[in-house]
């Protein structure tokens, strides 16, 4: 290879990494701002930690869509916590809100987002047996949910 074309393909690479950043970057400001409002409306915080992010087509279109699994917690001082699932669509290059539900939380169930899979977002679960007490789950299953319309249902 000469050495200009390998200047120039060194500077295309270097290119496509900064722009990747910098989408990438924008995406996570996008979420986050998505989430804190969210947790601001319910008087809690996000348990940051917990937050799981995914990518797949659910609406058949050939954009990929970014699927968030993420907990608010202490909900105006309590020891409550909710999780929820948020889908996010890309609009003309840019991430948006598209839709979200309550999966899971304390006393409910607690869900572990997985992958998403032929146009279903898998998770698996831990949910209440007769004597769990209410901080832990412990029988395993699995459960998944599809986009209708702009609804998720399990």
């Amino acid at each position: 290879m000469k050495p200009l074309s390998i200047v120039i393909l060194t500077a295309l690479v270097s290119l496509t990494c900064w722009a990747t950043s910098a989408q990438q970057e924008n995406d996570d400001a996008i979420i986050d701002t998505y989430i804190s409002r969210q947790a601001g409306r319910e008087g809690g915080e996000e348990y940051r930690e917990a937050r799981k992010v995914v990518q797949g087509d659910l609406t058949h279109d050939g954009v990929p869509e970014t699927v968030v699994l993420y907990t608010i917690e202490s909900q105006r001082g309590s020891n409550l916590y909710v999780q929820y699932l948020a889908v996010f669509a890309r609009h003309n290059g840019k991430l948006s809100p598209f839709t979200h539900l309550e999966v899971g939380g304390k006393s409910v169930r607690s869900v572990e987002l997985k992958s998403i899979d032929t146009n279903s977002i898998l998770l698996d679960t831990l949910t209440y047996g007769p004597k769990d007490p209410q901080c832990c789950p412990s029988v395993k299953g699995a459960t998944k949910y599809v986009l209708v319309g702009r609804a998720l249902r399990e």
